[in-house]
């Protein structure tokens, strides 16, 4: 059964199994998926900040996206999961013959971008929803400012608990190119994530 579709104790269960999976890289797709479900609740309730209808579908597509977000990451943390076994399987093949030794080296390698591809989608999809708790912040209910510190402070965790993972598989692929460019891209998500979550947090302090 996929991870998304466990009972939450089961899930829990799973994540302190003696198991390499479900690891880190799923922790950080399901910390990140709550936060962008508390941002989609945020934007349903009552008594929005709104001064008119313009305003009001701002609101009702962020809901809509955020919520879209949370089912993007639930599935990403079945794919993250399944990619690092896939890394583990590769690892396991034979390398007694020299053409084993070559076959098993291109499928670690395959694996690992692999593995390294799907936490970087983590760390898009919650910059996604951290760009979108600016409009959240601003015209959802003011008592629920809390709701949303805490889902950007979860997004947040789970963009730099994907950007983890994604450093420690660039350890290991020898694609340079690759790896310099993905690097980049970290940083540039990361610089980002940092300069959505400033702005959402000032339009929050403007309802004070």
């Amino acid at each position: 059964m996929r991870l998304s579709e466990l009972r939450f104790i089961d899930l829990l269960a799973a994540f302190r199994s003696a198991e390499p999976t479900p690891g880190g890289g799923s922790a950080s797709a399901l910390g990140g998926a709550i936060g962008a479900s508390l941002l989609s609740m945020v934007a349903g309730l009552p008594k929005p900040r709104i001064r008119g209808p313009e305003d009001g579908q701002r609101l009702a597509d962020a809901r809509a996206r955020c919520a879209a977000i949370s089912d993007r990451l639930a599935a990403l943390m079945d794919r993250d999961s399944e990619a690092y076994d896939a890394v583990v399987a590769a690892f396991r093949l034979a390398k007694a013959s020299e053409s084993e030794k070559i076959e098993r080296t291109a499928r670690i390698q395959e694996a690992l971008r692999t593995a390294t591809e799907a936490p970087l989608d983590v760390m898009h999809a919650c910059l996604d929803a951290i760009h979108l708790a600016e409009t959240v912040a601003g015209f959802g209910n003011a008592s629920a400012a809390s709701d949303v510190e805490v889902g950007l402070e979860l997004l947040g965790a789970g963009l730099r608990g994907a950007c983890v993972n994604v450093e420690i598989n660039l350890t290991s692929l020898k694609d340079e190119a690759y790896v310099t460019a993905t690097k980049k891209e970290t940083q540039r998500l990361e610089m980002d994530a940092s300069r959505a979550h400033a702005t959402a947090i000032a339009a929050l302090r403007e309802k004070d």
